[in-house]
């Protein structure tokens, strides 16, 4: 979903989908104790979503002074598993 393909979908279309896709990874994998599962997954997502708003145009995405890059992307409205 973040390959070099969607580079023109919207961040904010993007992020909705992403997060119904977690969602429904985590109302399936919720039983049991898959707390360090879920870890990877956010730490991988979050990686995957710094690459693509890197690479969205000749001039890269930098968060707000002040500001890292997980914290912006949690602004916009990711799902932490």
């Amino acid at each position: 979903m973040t390959n070099r393909r969607q580079c023109h979908k919207p961040f904010p279309n993007l992020i909705e989908e992403l997060n119904r896709r977690l969602n429904g990874w985590k109302n399936y994998f919720d039983f049991g104790y898959p707390r360090q599962a879920f870890r990877e997954i956010n730490s991988y997502v979050r990686c995957r979503l710094m690459q693509h708003l890197r690479r969205r145009s000749q001039r890269p995405f930098r968060p707000p002074e002040g500001v890292s890059f997980y914290e912006q992307i949690q602004r916009f409205g990711l799902v932490e598993l």
